[in-house]
C-alpha cells in the first residue's frame, strides 16, 4: 500500500491519495482517466510517497496527514524532493 502526494506544479495545488498500485493510480492521474479533483486542476506529478505493509496502516496515515497544515506537507516533500521532481518515471523503470 502507497501514501501519495501529487502536485501541480512546486509549492502549487497539492493531492493526498492512498492506493495499492501506485504505478497504475499515477498513471490514471496524468492520463486523466477518472474526472475529478486532479484532471480538473492538472494535478498529476508524483512529488512523494510512503510504502505501507497493510492497508489499515496506510489509511490512518493518509488520514492523519490530510489533517496538516499546508507548510507541514510541503516540509514533507521537500525533506527527501526538494526540487518537486515527478518521481513517477523513477518508479516505473
Amino acid at each position: 500500500m502507497y501514501v501519495y502526494l501529487l502536485a501541480s506544479g512546486k509549492h502549487r495545488t497539492l493531492y493526498l491519495g492512498v492506493t495499492n498500485d501506485l504505478i497504475r493510480r499515477v498513471y490514471e492521474h496524468k492520463t486523466k482517466a477518472v474526472r475529478g479533483f486532479t484532471s480538473r486542476y492538472g494535478v498529476d506529478c508524483l512529488v512523494w510517497f510512503e510504502v505501507y505493509d497493510d492497508a489499515e496502516t496506510a489509511i490512518m496515515r493518509e488520514k492523519e496527514i490530510k489533517k496538516w497544515q499546508r507548510d507541514w506537507k510541503v516540509a514533507l516533500i521537500e525533506e527527501t524532493n526538494p526540487d518537486w521532481d515527478d518521481l513517477y518515471d523513477s518508479i516505473t523503470k
